[in-house]
């Protein structure tokens, strides 16, 4: 059996029999076109369905091209009657409370992604977390901002997006308090199980504000990983030790770069550099060079 794409027929390849005459091609995606001019318009039927959109992006919607089938314009009359029908056709998709709810929600959701750089899984995964919650009611009496901050913070750390509670509440403008007690109540709630954030994965991050070479970076987790090995990285901020790993490197790299410096791109403090810095060198037995660089020895 041999089927033609173009006319669309499908016939025996040995006798030329013809079993049938036309096929629809379901395969490919829907298009519109509804006059001559827009037939070569390759434009798809919409967007496609996503969970961060109100509606899911299932509803239907009427055109301002107040043009009918044919390409012809629309009488001043019936112009009249297609704007009422499209204002009414508006308003009844958000006549609920709930959907009033999530058009806020993803919208504050659309403005973040941007800011802290949020991926399509991530956005996705923050839609699903938000819509959960409203189902069991959690968001009655508090603020939408403040759930949708936690939800954002739960798929990023599902998903291993290296991005911290105060980035998310500093960006949607709220409290960190705030934002960690909406954080726990989803966490509970939801019965929602966290995966340890590996420290390396917040290496490149800390290293690029910074403007670390690529050989203090490489060194930086190569430390991260024979701490691992030896599991002592287990219940301390990866963050801290990300930033830790990166100044040991720094120092064994002869890499002028103060404590000061990584602490503020990493969100940490100077002490919580020199406490890990300390407990990596004396467990993992790291020996600083004979020579280095004495800006970095007098900070150790």
């Amino acid at each position: 059996m041999v089927t033609d794409n173009s006319t669309g027929e499908r016939f025996c390849a040995r006798c030329g029999f013809v079993i049938n005459e036309r096929i629809d091609d379901n395969s490919g995606p829907e298009r519109r076109a509804f006059s001559k001019e827009e037939h070569e318009d390759r434009a798809r039927t919409g967007l496609p369905s996503s969970l961060a959109v109100h509606d899911m992006g299932l509803a239907t919607m009427i055109g301002h091209d107040d043009r009918d089938s044919t390409g012809k314009p629309l009488s001043v009359s019936m112009k009249s009657t297609i704007k009422r029908l499209r204002k009414w056709d508006s308003r009844s998709q958000i006549h609920e409370s709930q959907d009033k709810n999530f058009r806020q929600a993803f919208s504050e959701l659309d403005r973040i992604k941007d800011k802290i750089a949020l991926s399509n899984s991530v956005v996705e995964k923050t839609a699903y977390i938000y819509r959960k919650a409203v189902e069991k009611n959690l968001t009655k009496g508090r603020s939408i901002s403040g759930m949708i901050a936690a939800a954002i913070y739960l798929a990023c750390r599902e998903t291993g997006t290296p991005r911290t509670l105060n980035d998310v509440a500093c960006q949607i403008n709220i409290k960190r308090k705030d934002v960690s007690r909406c954080y726990r109540l989803l966490l509970k709630e939801l019965d929602l199980t966290m995966p340890v954030v590996d420290p390396i994965r917040c290496i490149s991050r800390i290293a690029n504000q910074v403007k670390l070479s690529e050989k203090v970076k490489r060194h930086a987790i190569t430390i991260l990983e024979d701490a691992n090995k030896i599991e002592i990285t287990a219940g301390k901020d990866p963050m801290g030790l990300a930033a830790a790993a990166l100044y040991l490197s720094c120092v064994i790299n002869n890499d002028v770069v103060t404590q000061k410096v990584i602490a503020k791109a990493a969100g940490v403090t100077e002490v919580t550099i020199r406490n890990r810095n300390k407990g990596l060198r004396e467990l993992l037995d790291i020996k600083i060079p004979s020579k280095p660089n004495m800006a970095n020895i007098a900070q150790i």
